[in-house]
């Protein structure tokens, strides 16, 4: 089996040889959760891929809510990118400290939600690069004037009042891509949360299933993620969303259903960091 679509991963040699394409617009996407005393601006200062621009989901996000890193509008996101040197036209690579499973994917998402359409990730991302002795860059960003118009796509997002509405139709198959035990409602959430459990309806494939036992900085191979949704229970003859914590992890998944050809997964933006906060939103355990 292959990926119905490889073009949205793409390897450390494939990057390394391309470094100098003028229309390539790379990504430090990384991020840390709260109390992990990280700082990932600072990293990519210390260490980052030459050419990369960094993109902080905490500070390109809707800032009229106390949510954690929601969507922001389409003008902030064609600002912000332009800012960042990435225009219309340009290919983008996205990578992250975390191998990719987290805030690259995240990133990934966000441009595909406001219409880019060339935008792959790094497989292994940064500890990836490191480990094949590939070359590092210090110091803060040099990006050139960009300019990129925000298409929104909706279909890729749902919000509270779709997923409240989805409990009663049960149309979409909601993924929850949360550890067993937090989707259990065993284990805390790393933010606060009034309750613990999963959307009612809602099937678990922890993350972590779609990356390499050995090294959880590598995708698996096509066949490998196919039987990771099958044994959790996805149709993928169903339309699908998926949820996580906040809104991050949730995008990994979208990334490998995309790669499996299935272009129309949404994210849950205000996953459990909303649900599990809200009086009328009911919980399963």
């Amino acid at each position: 089996m292959d990926y119905a679509n490889p073009q949205a991963l793409v390897g450390a040699d494939w990057l390394a040889d391309h470094l100098q394409a003028p229309d390539l617009r790379i990504i430090d996407a990384t991020f840390f959760l709260p109390g992990s005393k990280r700082n990932a601006g600072r990293e990519f200062w210390q260490d980052h891929i030459p050419g990369a621009v960094f993109f902080d989901i905490e500070r390109i996000r809707d800032e009229t809510t106390d949510l954690p890193h929601m969507l922001p509008k389409p003008e902030t996101f064609s600002r912000k990118a332009g800012e960042l040197g990435i225009g219309d036209g340009d290919r983008i690579v996205v990578y992250d400290a975390n191998g990719g499973f987290s805030a690259a994917a995240r990133v990934w998402w966000m441009f595909r939600v406001f219409g880019g359409q060339e935008v792959a990730l790094l497989n292994g991302g940064l500890p990836k690069w490191k480990q094949m002795g590939l070359p590092l860059e210090q110091g803060p960003p040099r990006p050139g004037p960009g300019s990129f118009t925000a298409r929104f796509q909706p279909g890729l997002v749902r919000d509270l009042r779709q997923m409240l509405a989805n409990l009663e139709s049960r149309r979409e198959l909601v993924i929850d891509v949360r550890d067993a035990g937090r989707f259990a409602g065993i284990d805390p959430e790393p933010r606060p949360s009034r309750k613990r459990g999963h959307i009612p309806g809602s099937v678990n494939l922890p993350v972590s299933q779609l990356m390499e036992p050995a090294n959880h900085f590598v995708l698996r191979q096509p066949d490998e993620i196919a039987e990771a949704f099958a044994a959790a229970g996805v149709d993928p003859e169903k339309p699908l969303v998926c949820s996580c914590g906040s809104g991050v992890t949730a995008a990994f998944a979208v990334f490998a259903l995309y790669l499996m050809g299935h272009g129309e997964a949404a994210v849950y933006d205000g996953s459990w960091a909303e649900w599990g906060n809200r009086d009328d939103t009911p919980v399963e355990s």
